[in-house]
């Protein structure tokens, strides 16, 4: 017999430690596997003698840096969108991908110049980090391919995908205004610039409107958003109880609220209306529904897979950013059928 038919891909894969699927889709050279398991496939298949086929052509390699606390942390469901979103589209592309977890204070240029050599990787999605004045000159001076995913760049001097912050924040206001709402609450917080930009969006809203008074609370995100949003929420009525509604960031925030407005005996949405951000799994479960904006977090993770194939055919061209639209979700934190 043969010594190549001695083994099958059920013996490559136990080898190898991964699923029998995958060391078939390596075989047929199929996209969106990572590089360092494809070569450790083949080099299984090889020392078997398990006969393969000559690599099909793909693009340049690419990495997606991904901020651990965001994955860890209560933002960990809005990020997993992003990743399928670009695991998907990079796998139908052709464009071979990996991803790894690192700490947004220690995204140094080191750090990002070993994580790209590591798996020979031309182009970068820093997804959720805001690069640092180090980082930013680096990647100018290499001229390294980058994405910056769920993320702006103030100077436009990188590709970048979000969803509409600014736009999505004064929308999300505009709900509140338009429910009879004038003294509306916005409870925020982080550093990042796609979070001041909902600060300036939820501003812009309430001064489109004739006594309309905003006040922005800031969390200090230190343990959990929710209990921050909690006892911030009672502080901020038990100064002023005139205020009847909230914008929040998102919606773990705005759970905190909404816990803390009904602990106090205020009806919602009839006392209190509240109004959330991305449409997170918890927004369903809340009671009741969170009203809130929808963010198509795949969508944003494909759309940045899309932005680094042009940018790797025209290296040259001008900075974009691209800005997804947000899309008002009804809940019973907000009577929408109200009007001043």
């Amino acid at each position: 017999m043969n010594d190549t038919k001695r083994f099958r891909q059920a013996d490559i894969a136990a080898r190898a430690g991964v699923s029998v699927s995958t060391v078939s889709r390596v075989l047929a050279n199929e996209p969106g596997i990572s590089e360092d398991v494809r070569r450790q496939i083949l080099k299984v298949a090889n020392d078997l003698g398990y006969p393969t086929r000559p690599g099909s052509k793909t693009g340049p390699a690419t990495l997606a840096l991904i901020a651990s606390n965001s994955v860890t942390g209560g933002l960990s469901v809005f990020y997993e969108g992003i990743v399928e979103g670009l695991r998907s589209e990079a796998a139908e592309q052709g464009m071979p991908f990996d991803i790894r977890l690192v700490s947004e204070a220690k995204a140094t240029p080191e750090t990002v110049r070993e994580q790209m050599d590591s798996v020979g990787a031309q182009g970068l999605f820093l997804v959720g980090i805001d690069p640092g004045d180090a980082l930013c000159e680096w990647l100018e001076e290499s001229h390294t391919p980058v994405i910056l995913v769920n993320g702006t760049d103030p100077e436009l001097r990188f590709d970048g995908v979000s969803p509409s912050n600014f736009f999505g924040a004064y929308a999300a206001t505009r709900r509140l205004l338009v429910g009879g709402h004038r003294r509306i609450l916005h409870l925020t917080g982080s550093h990042r610039q796609t979070i001041r930009e909902r600060i300036r969006g939820f501003e812009a809203a309430v001064g489109s409107v004739e006594g309309g008074e905003g006040r922005v609370v800031h969390l200090p995100f230190e343990v959990n958003s929710s209990v921050e949003a909690h006892a911030a929420t009672l502080a901020a009525l038990s100064a002023d109880a005139d205020f009847s509604a909230a914008f929040c960031m998102n919606d773990f925030v705005a759970v905190g609220v909404l816990e803390a407005v009904t602990e106090i005996g205020l009806r919602v949405p009839k006392d209190f209306a509240i109004v959330g951000f991305d449409d997170l799994p918890c927004a369903l479960m809340a009671n009741p529904r969170l009203a809130t904006m929808r963010v198509d977090r795949v969508a944003l993770g494909r759309e940045a897979i899309g932005m680094m194939h042009f940018r790797f055919h025209h290296r040259e061209a001008p900075a974009r950013h691209v800005s997804h639209a947000v899309i008002p979700v009804s809940g019973g934190t907000l009577d929408e059928r109200q009007r001043p």
